[in-house]
């Protein structure tokens, strides 16, 4: 099949046009898309978004009379509502060459889709037109999921509620519309003499304060602690035990079962693993452990623990890091003068230890090897 007819990608069941597609759009994006936006990046993932915001709220919250509200934005129909030549516009702004501007103008205008009654499709996909741009740039990014972060010292929301009525702005610029009523704030105070904090409106609506609310498939919390997600994560995994112990009846053999686990339990047991699995308690540990003890048992042989998967991974995501200049936090990866050492970082508090970026750095003085 030639990619030379954009129409094609879409109506045809065949992946290698589209994926090509994807991947020119993402080898052409130059270095002055928002580094806060970690989609269309190579070694990028929804983790590296989670863990980011994480650690940029610890790191603040450390401070005296300090505490964060986060914003968990939702769009409304995000998809039906961009206007292609509006992205082209953006998208020539990023530096994308023209011809490849005019192909994707090409592809999105007027391009049938099947569905009840025939129609055409003048929208387009609203992944790469949300580039927020909001100052003072603590709004964290994967495609069209924002979590826009507000660090409040000395009880001074100011930025904030101005970074917000931004948001609100750009929306209206940008032919979007936040949906109040999905849009849900956490506000994280760990202090002794807490506040009332006022609610945030939007368009004379009260944003709802949730004490947990999921991002990127993950559980976050106001207390942030990680039952709640870890429960989920569990519950997930243990129902597909019972499709498990059904093809072991079937004596299906090992390598088939171990396929089976891996794609529909243990990715699931594990999913943002780094994120989350170093601040974990002790029970909830256990709870994921046994999930996995128990298929072990179903397959009758031995599978690495989550204790190692999630060590293996984040060194992994360590030596990754290491090596990408452009990552936000890529200077808390710093060697010592003697070159074979990295420096340890400081924490005040025991979350600000176990978050994914201090785990990695640790993990990274026993393993890369220079």
């Amino acid at each position: 099949m030639s990619c030379n007819n954009p129409a094609a990608i879409v109506s045809t069941p065949e992946q290698g046009c589209r994926q090509e597609f994807i991947h020119n759009i993402k080898t052409s994006l130059p270095n002055t898309l928002n580094l806060l936006q970690f989609a269309y990046r190579p070694n990028r993932s929804t983790d590296d978004a989670i863990s980011s915001t994480l650690h940029l709220a610890l790191t603040h919250l450390k401070n005296k009379d300090s505490y964060v509200r986060m914003l968990f934005t939702d769009f409304s129909s995000a998809f039906n509502t961009i206007i292609p030549q509006q992205l082209i516009n953006k998208l020539n702004l990023l530096g994308l060459n023209t011809s490849l501007c005019n192909w994707i103008l090409d592809f999105l205008t007027g391009r049938p889709q099947l569905c009840a009654q025939p129609a055409s499709l003048h929208t387009a996909d609203p992944r790469l037109h949300c580039q927020v741009q909001l100052q003072p740039h603590h709004n964290h990014k994967f495609a069209d999921d924002m979590i826009a972060v507000g660090l409040i010292s000395n009880n001074n929301e100011t930025h904030y509620r101005d970074e917000m009525a931004q948001l609100a702005e750009w929306c209206g610029t940008n032919n979007l519309s936040l949906t109040v009523s999905k849009t849900k704030e956490i506000v994280m105070d760990f202090r002794r003499n807490s506040v009332d904090h006022p609610p945030l409106t939007s368009h004379s609506s009260t944003v709802e304060r949730v004490s947990s609310t999921k991002f990127l498939g993950v559980y976050i919390t106001e207390d942030l602690i990680w039952t709640t997600n870890t429960m989920s994560l569990s519950k997930r995994a243990q129902q597909h035990l019972h499709f498990f112990c059904r093809l072991k009846r079937a004596s299906l053999p090992s390598p088939i079962l171990t396929t089976f686990y891996r794609g529909t339990i243990e990715s699931v047991l594990t999913s943002c693993i780094t994120v989350w699995y170093g601040n974990c308690s002790a029970a909830d540990r256990k709870t994921l452990q046994w999930t996995m003890n128990t298929a072990a048992n179903i397959i009758s042989a031995p599978l690495p623990s989550i204790l190692d998967i999630f060590l293996a991974r984040c060194s992994s995501k360590a030596t990754v890091i290491v090596k990408d200049s452009t990552y936000p936090f890529h200077n808390l990866f710093q060697l010592l003068p003697s070159g074979r050492r990295f420096w340890s970082i400081r924490a005040r508090s025991a979350r600000l230890l176990h978050t994914h970026h201090m785990k990695t750095v640790e993990n990274l003085k026993n393993i890369v090897q220079f």
